[in-house]
């Protein structure tokens, strides 16, 4: 499938962004001695590849507006769609030498009747450290540089792997994923915690888990996630079983055959 405008343009700013974090995670392993050494450090590269970012897609598209994880809300033309960008998904693995993170970059559009903003229409997961460019367009399914992406064909859960972000340092609702955890965790073949939502997502798209869940998360943490699942043929809702445009406060992803499974399973673990 050949790019299209759009997600050439993406891809180029998360190529860009990537080229300086791979460069900067290479250093960070120099700085462990120092307590706020490294955390200053990551801090200033997750700025630095959003600032890259922003400059080359402000150049493509100058009338569309921004939602940033580190610049917050840039608002352009009302009519336009918005660019929903995570410099460093995986920040965390990043400060920690440990070679799992991503960029992510999505596209909303506004809704026709003025009333906020719509569907996610295009995204794009890049990871530096081992160049893949998972991509998606509305409708024109999902991509790993040119070869399709379908989620897993897996039909059973006791087969199925599943990936998870879990509560830490005082973030996240420990007695509800403990809950979900309980739940699901007998009945999968695995569980999976790796620290970046966005590759979570897209690696559910590639088939390489069957499902994915967590709670807490930001919309640039999931945007182009969720689109990479749906154009891959599966599901993604909130714990109440709602196909958002974005889920991201509740996120449960699966392919088509074990996403409702997983919710019955999910939804189960949290009546009183």
């Amino acid at each position: 499938m050949a790019l299209s405008g759009l997600i050439r343009v993406m891809e180029k700013a998360a190529r860009k962004a990537g080229q300086r974090l791979r460069r900067d995670f290479g250093e960070v392993e120099h700085l462990q001695v120092s307590r706020k050494g490294p955390a200053d450090f990551v801090s200033k590269a997750d700025k630095m590849a959003e600032r890259t970012i922003w400059d080359e897609l402000r150049a493509a598209r100058p009338e569309w507006g921004f939602l940033m994880e580190e610049g917050g809300e840039i608002e352009g033309d009302p009519d336009k769609p918005r660019f929903i960008i995570d410099p460093l998904d995986g920040t965390s693995n990043f400060l920690h030498s440990i070679p799992h993170f991503a960029v992510s970059i999505a596209v909303q559009e506004p809704k026709l009747d003025g009333s906020g903003w719509g569907d996610i229409v295009a995204g794009v997961i890049y990871q530096p450290v081992t160049d893949e460019t998972f991509w998606a367009e509305k409708s024109r399914g999902a991509w790993l540089h040119d070869r399709r992406l379908r989620v897993s064909a897996r039909r059973h859960l006791d087969e199925a792997l599943i990936a998870t972000g879990m509560p830490f340092a005082g973030h996240g609702d420990t007695r509800t994923w403990t809950r979900i955890y309980q739940a699901i965790g007998p009945n999968v073949a695995g569980i999976r915690r790796f620290g970046s939502a966005a590759l979570d997502l897209a690696w559910v798209a590639a088939g390489r888990y069957e499902g994915f869940w967590e709670q807490g998360l930001k919309p640039w943490d999931s945007a182009a996630g969720c689109l990479l699942v749906r154009e891959a043929g599966g599901f993604v809702s909130d714990f109440r079983g709602r196909s958002l445009p974005i889920c991201d406060a509740e996120v449960l992803a699966g392919n088509d055959a074990l996403h409702s499974r997983l919710h019955k399973l999910l939804a189960g673990s949290l009546k009183d």
